[in-house]
């Protein structure tokens, strides 16, 4: 199976659909209910239903899903019995299989039920007509990159006492990311300092995003927070409990941290944890998502105005 431990919850939604081609007077039984095994569409739709749920027991790679809605619809017309399957949830993957595997599900079933009537039935045409969520749905694209810095805080680092690793792990995260990494440094943990470089960054060198890595625990020199609060112009408290409900899910740690977030003009800037993982969960949590900030930083433009 694939490892989906990285990825957000978001709403997914498949709708699939398949045929069984029989004879006239085969779906003419149907329509009168004269079928001797019973009600044909009552039988599949309910066969649908709980093939959806049991998907993951026979699809082999696929992973045991809550799902919030399956919906099987069956429809007798000229020649043919049409199936289609709605599925929904909130979850880490797609439910495309969920749909695919309703639909057969309700098509064998039908099937089986008809089989003593018509030797002649073939079923077809089974696939995904529709499907939405994930972090393909929510991904932003620029014509620019959107120009960004990195700013690891740590007075060990800065010293070169300690290696550094957040800034390779965010900087290789990004790599899939509509953005231009143009700087990445390592300041000591000091307010003032820090407090500068964001300024200098946002207001005199145009950086569309800032993130930083380090001094946001309750350390005598985690300054990170009071630095980035005391630039901020307006704070975006959905980003930091974006951070903080991916981290908890993780592990309780997470409560401690205290990352802020917020905009400079038209700068977002983000603290993130200094450890290896806590950055990369970090990013992991923010993105695509956090990047329709932008349009909204530039009035409703795809493009930064000039």
């Amino acid at each position: 199976m694939i490892n989906v431990g990285g990825k957000s919850s978001t709403l997914r939604y498949a709708r699939a659909e398949g045929i069984l081609q029989a004879q006239p007077a085969t779906l003419e039984r149907i329509r009168e209910g004269s079928v001797p095994k019973g009600d044909v569409i009552a039988t599949a739709r309910a066969a649908g239903i709980v093939a959806a749920k049991r998907t993951n027991e026979w699809i082999v790679f696929c992973h045991p899903i809550p799902l919030d809605w399956v919906e099987v619809h069956v429809e007798v017309s000229e020649g043919e019995l049409w199936i289609t399957a709605e599925v929904q949830s909130v979850w880490k993957t797609g439910v495309e299989m969920e749909a695919l595997t309703a639909v057969s599900g309700a098509l064998l079933n039908a099937y089986d039920m008809l089989k003593p009537l018509d030797k002649d039935m073939a079923i077809s045409g089974i696939r995904v007509v529709e499907k939405r969520g994930g972090q393909s749905h929510y991904y932003e694209s620029f014509s620019t990159p959107l120009k960004t810095a990195i700013l690891v805080i740590s007075d060990a680092k800065h010293s070169g006492e300690r290696e550094d690793k957040s800034a390779q792990i965010i900087r290789e995260f990004l790599a899939d990311q509509p953005v231009n990494v143009e700087t990445s440094e390592t300041l000591p943990a000091d307010k003032g300092k820090i407090r500068e470089r964001i300024e200098k960054l946002a207001k005199e060198e145009g950086y569309d995003l800032i993130l930083t890595a380090g001094g946001t625990g309750f350390g005598a020199n985690d300054v990170t927070p009071e630095a980035t609060s005391y630039v901020l112009e307006k704070p975006a408290p959905g980003v930091v409990e974006m951070l903080r409900k991916f981290g908890l899910d993780r592990t309780p740690y997470a409560m401690l941290s205290r990352e802020v977030a917020g905009t400079v003009g038209s700068t977002l800037v983000i603290n993130l944890p200094g450890s290896s993982r806590g950055a990369r969960e970090g990013m992991q949590a923010l993105f695509p998502g956090v990047l329709h900030i932008f349009p909204t930083l530039w009035g409703g433009a795809k493009e930064k105005p000039q």
